[in-house]
């Protein structure tokens, strides 16, 4: 069995739940190990959980008509991650969520989490508070790029996640920060240059 310490430890960073509830949690997570590149949600079918990353690296992403890879989002050790307008209305997703490197997540079904949700309010607080935080960091994220510079962007990524920086291909973090990978490497070397 995975350690689960530090699950149990990000949910109750969130809300305190009763030993009793945090033991019918853990039990509604099923264990999956998930090889590099392989998808675990893909466009027109419906994400049917959300996950939660005990190991491992995934990006989420979705394709333009130009076939130019947007990254939305990345979650790497201890953070969630899934197509959430999917998996919340159970309709088919549009974002592809792909492993960055062998992985092994923590993964609950939408039915599972509904029947938590109904059975106990202190459920139903701590998938409140998740979708909350979700929406907040959406919210920084469209704020950011639409008022910030590459560079801003950038060194703000760089702020707030540095332990993560070296396990993102440079592809997808160039992506994600909306810029070409050429302008994320001159990015870069004018910072090392600096030093």
């Amino acid at each position: 069995m995975e350690d689960l310490s530090r699950f149990i430890e990000n949910i109750n960073h969130k809300t305190r739940l009763s030993h009793e509830n945090m033991e019918r949690l853990t039990q509604s997570f099923k264990v999956v190990k998930v090889k590099k590149k392989q998808l675990i949600i893909q466009p027109g079918f419906v994400a049917k959980y959300r996950i939660y990353v005990l190991k491992g690296a995934f990006h989420s992403y979705v394709i333009d008509d130009k076939g130019n890879e947007h990254t939305i989002q990345f979650a790497v050790d201890d953070w969630w991650i899934s197509d959430y307008n999917s998996y919340i209305h159970q309709i088919p997703a549009t974002q592809f969520v792909e492993a960055l490197e062998n992985s092994t997540i923590l993964q609950i079904d939408h039915e599972t989490e509904q029947h938590l949700k109904n059975s106990d309010l202190e459920f139903a607080t701590l998938f409140s508070l998740m979708a909350e935080h979700t929406g907040a960091y959406l919210a920084r994220r469209l704020v950011s790029n639409l008022t910030q510079s590459a560079e801003e962007r950038y060194n703000e990524f760089v702020g707030r996640y540095p332990q993560v920086l070296q396990r993102l291909p440079q592809y997808a973090l160039a992506s994600y920060l909306n810029m070409t990978r050429e302008f994320l490497s001159k990015i870069r070397n004018d910072k090392v240059r600096k030093k």
